[in-house]
């Protein structure tokens, strides 16, 4: 248990808190954080093709690799290194979600990298809603994030963020933990019976190899396929688009799908707000692109009933036209 979370410290300070320190004063310096992700500096993605899927997987890869290795290291740790017992104290019971909040929002890992030690704690004996709420607070409520968006949105965007993150968070993932059977459990990853003497280092290493090779290709091949059909997922930005009316449940829909890397939604925003994006597409956005996407869904498949990763999509995309609404009513630019 020392060494998990000696190691999960360590690569919480590598790989997120240090670079996101950095970031916050490189967005208070010059008020971005550089090229979109989608679209690079202009108003489109590029067209649909296999050059495109492979420059927006290389992008994303440099962009998350260290987080993904990190996610799966302690997901495969959670498994082979923490006593059950305390996990099911610690992740069952009526304080269990604002346990797996307190333990997300330092975290700051997006949905994909996340989804790793999420499938680790259901199938350590984790409740689907501590797990779920953990998932989805780790993007929603990234505390690096929600400075960046003042900084660079303004703080009017992280106020919608903060409150809309929240609410998605505990509703969401309450209403997809409703899906799931009573006495729900994942049995893909069998402990080693007790008495064994295998050493806890090698189960850490079995069980790393497991969710590699059970997650990643599917993901590789999902954000690849993103990449490929970025161009029919989002329109060519124009003042007139920005503010079309079914622009909202658009974005919503196309931002539920997409994967980006962490802080990733803030350079889209700001891009296709130089092209006329107008403040409910931006909001839409806002919450929908980090909260979830196809591939962190596919990831977490294995381990819910369909139905529920159906709700957690399905719900996602209705917290994005509740912020493009609210973004509408309050006049948000």
């Amino acid at each position: 248990m020392a060494l998990f979370f000696a190691f999960a410290v360590g690569g919480l300070f590598y790989v997120k808190w240090s670079p996101y320190y950095a970031k916050a004063f490189f967005a208070a310096q010059h008020h971005t954080l550089g090229a979109s992700i989608l679209s690079g500096t202009k108003a489109a993605p590029p067209t649909v093709g296999w050059q495109a899927g492979l420059a927006y997987s290389i992008a994303y890869l440099k962009a998350i690799w260290q987080a993904l290795l990190l996610g799966l290291a302690l997901g495969a740790g959670v498994e082979a290194l923490l006593p059950r017992a305390i996990l099911g104290r610690l992740f069952t019971g009526s304080a269990a979600s604002l346990r797996a909040t307190a333990f997300a929002v330092p975290s700051m890992m997006c949905t994909c990298c996340t989804a790793p030690i999420t499938v680790g704690l259901l199938e350590s004996g984790a409740s689907p809603t501590s797990a779920l709420v953990y998932w989805l607070a780790n993007p929603a409520l990234n505390p690096a994030v929600l400075v960046v968006i003042g900084i660079v949105l303004g703080w009017q965007w992280a106020a919608l963020r903060l409150v809309m993150g929240l609410a998605l968070v505990f509703v969401v993932g309450y209403a997809a933990t409703r899906l799931v059977p009573p006495g729900w459990r994942v049995t893909h990853a069998p402990r080693p019976p007790s008495g064994t003497n295998e050493h806890f280092l090698l189960a850490w290493v079995r069980a790393f190899i497991r969710l590699a090779v059970r997650l990643v290709p599917e993901y590789a091949v999902l954000v690849f396929a993103l990449g490929v059909l970025r161009a029919w997922l989002f329109p060519e930005m124009t003042p007139a688009i920005g503010h079309a009316f079914w622009l909202g449940p658009a974005l919503a829909a196309a931002g539920t799908l997409l994967v980006i890397p962490t802080a990733g939604e803030v350079p889209i925003i700001q891009i296709l707000q130089h092209f006329g994006l107008g403040g409910a597409g931006a909001a839409a956005l806002l919450i929908t692109l980090p909260a979830v996407s196809l591939p962190s869904l596919a990831m977490l498949g294995r381990a819910l009933p369909l139905r529920a990763i159906v709700s957690l999509g399905f719900g996602t995309f209705v917290f994005g036209l509740l912020a493009a609404a609210a973004a509408a009513t309050l006049g948000l630019p």
